[in-house]
């Protein structure tokens, strides 16, 4: 099979392949992906470094313009891309082609955040001094990308890198290479100029610690665990780098007694289970009042008995495979774990056979959980949730918010009175009411508190807070 290439300087480079393997049908090769080594991410930093100069103080039009043209391409091509996230990934055909689509609307939004570049123009409290305030391109900007958004993530950090003027040196997930390699390919034919979008596919040990000891880098941003996210900090804090960082979750979601149960259900079923339940924004712990407790269990167990595991190709499905055979074996490592613990296994629990060799595993419901046990405090990732009894929304707003984490939270609730509190007592950076816990719109900040993130927050106009630099000039009239 053809190697899809690491792109250096403007130049396809590479020749030892891996392939990347489709975890519906293990015997489905999606591509041969070139494997960069630290040599490479060295050629490629210095490829950004010395095209930084010119990109930084290129035209708006110039920028936008090339951003706008990979939109208009990845929108055009939504249903190859999106076959090719389902095939990568594992996530459904609806679900890859809707990420997919937000791709291209990340691209199109910060292509017209190209043309509002804008500042400040104050008076100084000195007489005849004006002061002007702008915003600034910091540099060569790292990204390492996780594998479970193979295409919206790299969208939402590469884009806003490029249209704020700087340069990129682009790790992807080595587990996904195809999408973003899809997205390397598309700005390089956009116009893009050498040297600015660098993509090394690699391994994190070996290329993403190369960047990371490397001076060269002005600014990273990093999604994925939170010991990789730890090792990102130190090592950055040693080069005087300015870092991101979106790391885990364990978000609540909160049932309260007098919630639509059809609402919750949905919600839950959709924030704990949809996507594999490979979303940091997943809601593991479902938090429930006594009053509606059983009827809750009952009918989320009925939904989830419904649920339909299978190839994600195929119509119908519901949830596709856990992403590869590492993955599997945590989640079903965890359950073990559960079990041990004394929560009661409700439904799920066991891997399954399809037509295709793939890892397939039952949604997973747990109940007569408590907060305390390591499957409501530790990240599963997977389509694996726990039921948490409580008295009340006093005792459910506390549960909720004692863990280490911080993305994201949701409420069931008809009160106006709870649905008030909870958005502003949740210790989340993303509060949702009657909706699941994951599902973000691209326009706004996304980002979380605690150890869930660390930074300025990703998306919208709030990502220029870190790929630009503020300067302040004082002009004598």
């Amino acid at each position: 099979m053809t190697i899809h290439k690491n792109l250096i300087a403007g130049e396809w480079i590479g020749t030892e392949g891996v392939e990347n393997i489709n975890p519906s049908n293990t015997n489905d090769v999606v591509g041969v992906y070139a494997r960069a080594c630290a040599e490479d991410a060295k050629s490629a930093i210095a490829a950004a470094k010395a095209a930084f100069p010119a990109w930084s103080h290129s035209g708006i039009l110039q920028r936008h313009a090339i951003l706008k043209k990979t939109a208009d391409e990845i929108l055009a091509r939504k249903d190859e891309l999106g076959k090719l996230l389902a095939r990568e990934e594992g996530k459904t055909l609806p679900e890859a082609i809707a990420e997919t689509i937000r791709a291209a609307q990340i691209f199109d939004f910060f292509a017209g955040e190209v043309l509002r570049l804008s500042g400040e123009v104050l008076p100084s409290v000195r007489p005849n001094i004006g002061v002007e305030i702008t915003r600034e391109p910091i540099g060569v900007v790292g990204i390492i990308t996780p594998w479970n958004f193979p295409i919206a993530i790299p969208a939402w950090k590469v884009a806003p890198a490029l249209a704020y003027g700087n340069t990129v040196v682009f790790k992807p997930a080595e587990l996904v290479p195809g999408c973003s390699w899809a997205i390397a390919d598309i700005l390089h034919r956009a116009g893009l100029p050498n040297g600015v979008l660098n993509l090394v596919i690699g391994k994190g040990s070996v290329v993403g610690q190369a960047m990371l000891n490397s001076p060269d880098l002005a600014a990273i941003t990093f999604t994925g665990s939170t010991t990789t996210g730890k090792r990102v900090a130190a090592t950055s804090i040693e080069h005087n780098r300015k870092f991101q960082l979106e790391m885990g979750g364990k978000n609540p979601m909160v049932v309260l007694d007098d919630a639509d149960l059809t609402l919750a259900v949905e919600a839950a079923a959709n924030s704990g289970f949809f996507s594999t339940g490979q979303r940091c924004t997943a809601s593991s712990r479902l938090i429930v009042t006594e009053g509606i407790h059983d009827k809750f269990v009952a009918a989320l167990t009925e939904k989830l008995k419904g649920l339909v595991v299978d190839d994600a190709l195929k119509a119908g499905t519901h949830i596709g495979p856990v992403v590869d055979a590492n993955q599997l074996k945590q989640d079903t490592d965890y359950i073990t774990i559960g079990r041990s613990e004394g929560a009661k296994l409700a439904f799920g629990g066991e891997t399954i056979s399809r037509d295709n060799p793939g890892f397939y595993l039952q949604p997973t419901l747990f109940t007569e959980a408590t907060n305390q046990m390591r499957i409501s405090r530790e990240e599963i990732f997977g389509p694996v949730a726990s039921v948490i009894r409580v008295k009340d929304y006093e005792e459910a707003l506390s549960v909720a918010n004692d863990t280490p984490f911080g993305l994201s939270a949701g409420i069931a609730t008809t009160s106006l009175k709870h649905a008030t509190h909870f958005k502003r007592h949740s210790e989340a950076g993303m509060v949702m009411v009657n909706l699941p816990t994951a599902g973000v719109d691209f326009h706004v900040p996304f980002g979380g508190r605690k150890a869930s993130s660390f930074g300025p927050r990703e998306q919208g106009k709030y990502a220029s807070e870190f790929y630009t630099v503020v300067k302040t000039a004082y002009v004598l009239a």
